[in-house]
């Protein structure tokens, strides 16, 4: 496994890989954040597309294409809602990461990046996520072979150095 998991420091919308992972909303409307700079590069056909949904439940993943962007697919995900930790936020960011590679595969791409999921605006840990992401990562990729390279993406130097510490202690960071 060694090389197919990566920690960076930049702008997702920027990649060069064939699929970007979008913290999205249930309604899959524009947002904010990662969700508002996906849309902005990818252009206006993206809102079409995912109004077509007509939504996508908390833990799980809808694709469209990358329109404007340098990657082909955008992996649409749902997490979760920081309550506290007792209302399965943990089991639905893990079915998050599980269902955006299974999307991956099924769509051809074998290069997929991943912003942090939940931990903006819906309050979830970072340093539990970065864990969740980088456990439900490494167990896909143990599994498959499927995917040659997953990326998790932090925008900011704290993210990164969450995400980094999370994926410490193997050759993979």
């Amino acid at each position: 496994m060694s090389g197919r998991l990566t920690v960076v420091r930049g702008d997702i919308t920027q990649l060069q890989v064939d699929a970007i992972v979008n913290a999205a909303n249930q309604a899959l409307a524009p947002g904010a954040g990662v969700d508002g700079a996906i849309r902005r590069a990818a252009g206006p056909d993206i809102n079409r597309a995912t109004a077509a949904f007509g939504g996508c439940p908390t833990g799980e993943a809808r694709v469209t294409k990358g329109f404007a962007l340098p990657a082909k697919w955008v992996i649409h995900t749902v997490g979760p809602v920081w309550s506290g930790g007792q209302a399965g936020e943990p089991r639905l960011l893990a079915s998050c990461y599980r269902s955006s590679l299974e999307k991956a595969v099924e769509h051809g791409a074998r290069r997929v990046a991943f912003p942090a999921i939940s931990t903006g605006i819906y309050g979830f840990p970072p340093p539990l996520a970065a864990s969740i992401a980088v456990a439900e990562v490494r167990r896909f990729l143990a599994s498959s072979d499927a995917i040659d390279e997953v990326i998790l993406v932090a925008f900011g130097v704290d993210d990164h150095a969450v995400l980094a510490n999370a994926a410490s202690g193997t050759e993979e960071t």
